[in-house]
């Protein structure tokens, strides 16, 4: 990475990186009602690293509203010999918990002099229950959220306008967190730094993220 310039800014993505991957209550949702992992995951998002008519994709994209997605998704799940409903696949995020830490670094990115966004393919009717979750206005300079501008990840075109609201920060002087492969390969395309946020470890990308800062005065990315 020595051809990278040092970090000015710090983008998240929100579910998967300070709340629970939607991603793993979905495949656990499908292992308990016995849908092949492939299977759920496909029947409820489509193919996540395309942007395609897939009812998910039209929902994050604001094209329509969550209770059309919820019987279209129905449909397509039982028309397989299935039976998804996105509320039940869901369950367990309503129980989840911010992790604290993943919270407590967006403030070192403040306290480092570095600007930060919030990069989210979100749904419009879990706009204020998400924002409310965390302390928005204190951690960030900018929220790009798909449904309200009708682009979503791995559109690069959602991580360009992400930059030009932290003031035209270049690529290569920013930093990505996403718990989704894809997103992560997207914004590095660009000439960004990522980092992949594992469900099952995701303290480690704090840990690659606290080193990033340390190092951001004197360490290239």
């Amino acid at each position: 990475m020595a051809n990278r310039s040092r970090p000015e800014a710090v983008l998240f993505d929100f579910g998967g990186v300070f709340l629970d991957s939607p991603f793993a209550a979905v495949r656990a949702f499908g292992e308990q009602a016995g849908i092949p992992d492939d299977g759920v995951m496909e029947l409820v998002f489509g193919r996540y690293d395309a942007d395609t008519d897939h009812p998910w994709h039209r929902l994050e994209r604001g094209d329509i509203d969550l209770a059309t997605t919820r019987q279209e998704i129905l449909d397509l799940s039982q028309a397989a010999g299935y039976r998804i409903d996105l509320f039940d696949a869901f369950a367990t995020l309503v129980r989840a918990g911010i992790r604290d830490e993943m919270v407590a670094v967006a403030r070192e990115v403040r306290d480092a002099g570095l600007k930060s966004a919030i990069v989210t393919n979100n749904v419009r009717e879990f706009g204020e229950s998400w924002r409310a979750m965390l302390p928005v206005d204190e951690l960030f300079d900018a929220i790009v959220d798909s449904h309200e501008i009708g682009l979503r990840k791995p559109d690069p075109r959602i991580f360009e306008l992400a930059l030009e609201r932290l003031g035209g920060v270049a690529p290569s002087r920013a930093v990505f967190l996403d718990d989704f492969e894809g997103n992560v390969a997207a914004a590095e395309r660009l000439g960004m730094h990522g980092i992949l946020v594992d469900h099952d470890d995701w303290i480690r990308a704090v840990e690659r993220l606290r080193a990033l800062l340390s190092g951001a005065s004197e360490t290239p990315l």
